[in-house]
């Protein structure tokens, strides 16, 4: 059991928990939105990824001698 969750932790979160962070709160939002009764933000999420990524490789790119 250990090494399947282990497993799924590593899959999930991968070397860089931040951008897990960012796609459980942008899921989140958008969850919270459509539950609420907006029923047009799909832009959500793309915007989120484009901003999760772009926010990952500014970062990677900064800490490379």
């Amino acid at each position: 059991m250990r090494g399947f969750l282990r497993f799924w932790y590593d899959f999930i979160v991968g070397d860089d928990w931040t951008i897990a962070l960012g796609v459980v709160l942008a899921l989140g939002v958008t969850a919270l939105l459509v539950h609420g009764g907006m029923t047009s933000v799909w832009w959500l999420l793309p915007l989120a990824v484009a901003i999760g990524l772009s926010w990952s490789v500014l970062r990677a790119a900064k800490q490379r001698p």
